[in-house]
């Protein structure tokens, strides 16, 4: 079987793992890299790919390396404001697809890329790490089964030196970012609420602190989804210790989770107690892995277009409630 021919459009800090991925991957060529200059390819290349052979053409223009490169697949690691026109131009080349995270930046997008997909049959995926690890697999399923009773109240945390560590970065220029740390590092969170929740959003209520940045670094956020479920999640991005939880409270027992990473879950049922979590075999992996198993059809994608569209409504409703004061109803599409 020839191998798939993929390509990195972006090459900053978070496509290196991509590239690492996808270079142990014995299915995969990496045969181009993209990004603003080739000095920044170049540099990207020796860090992540050093020896790899035939190395990677380098390009400054994706339309140019779609025309040339003759790719199966993409990885788009680029500025969030960018990704939705990047990611129409790479299905329009017929591309499979794999978006860093968050998908977009705004909900009307996220319809738009979620029908391109729909409309190309190109698998589309997004670099979340829970949905890609077995303790968020096993969870799901408890939730799908009911096996403790009705999921009925969320409550989620996330902490990290942010702020520190992006200044002077595109991360704190809006016009690229998007928004702060919630749209950030925060995306994890909140993909892993409506991963797990797997309904649209009814109601937001929600809180940012930019300390006198130009963008949020904290935020609170109050959150009903239309089946009743709510959620409390606060994020911070400028404290010293970091890290990520979520708790789910069910009618008849309890789940405390990473919601990060999916590294640990512990888990409490009416009657029982505590309850041993039972390892979930074929259900671990990252996503850049799970990505190239789904192109292949070896696996199912872990993540798709809708929980992209269903987390860019919940963001949008969250910088609209923050910007007004005011409770905001979501006239949800999903």
């Amino acid at each position: 079987m020839s191998k798939l021919r993929v390509a990195i459009l972006g090459c900053g800090g978070m496509a290196g793992g991509h590239a690492r991925r996808y270079a142990a991957n014995p299915d995969v060529q990496v045969v181009g890299l993209c990004d603003v200059t080739e000095d920044q390819c170049k540099a990207f290349a020796a860090r992540n790919l050093p020896g790899y052979s035939p190395a990677p053409k380098i390009y400054t223009d994706p339309a140019a390396m779609y025309a040339e490169a003759k790719l199966d697949a993409l990885t788009i690691a680029t500025p969030h404001t960018l990704h939705f026109q990047q990611g129409m131009q790479a299905l329009e080349a017929g591309c499979h697809v794999l978006m860093e995270k968050p998908m977009v930046t705004d909900s009307r997008d996220a319809h738009a890329l979620a029908a391109k997909v729909k409309e190309t049959g190109k698998v589309f995926t997004i670099g979340y790490n829970t949905p890609c690890s077995p303790e968020f697999a096993y969870l799901r399923g408890l939730i799908r089964e009911k096996a403790l009773g009705r999921l009925e109240v969320i409550s989620g945390w996330l902490a990290q030196d942010w702020k520190r560590g992006t200044t002077g970065l595109w991360r704190q220029d809006p016009k690229l970012s998007g928004g702060g740390q919630m749209y950030d590092s925060g995306a994890h969170l909140f993909n892993s609420l409506v991963w797990l929740v797997e309904q649209p959003v009814a109601d937001v209520h929600a809180f940012v602190d930019n300390l006198d940045t130009p963008v949020d670094i904290n935020g609170t956020v109050n959150i009903r989804f239309q089946d009743g479920c709510m959620a409390n999640i606060a994020i911070s991005g400028n404290c010293s210790d970091g890290g990520a939880g979520l708790t789910m409270i069910f009618s008849d027992g309890r789940v405390e989770v990473d919601g990060w990473g999916g590294s640990w879950i512990r888990v409490w049922k009416r009657g029982v107690g505590a309850i041993k979590y039972p390892p979930v075999v074929g259900q671990g992996g990252n996503p850049v892995d799970n990505f190239i198993d789904a192109i292949l059809g070896r696996d199912q994608p872990r993540t798709n277009p809708i929980n992209g569209v269903i987390q860019s409504e919940l963001m949008d409703a969250i910088y609209e409630s923050a910007r007004t004061g005011t409770q905001v109803r979501v006239q949800s599409k999903a």
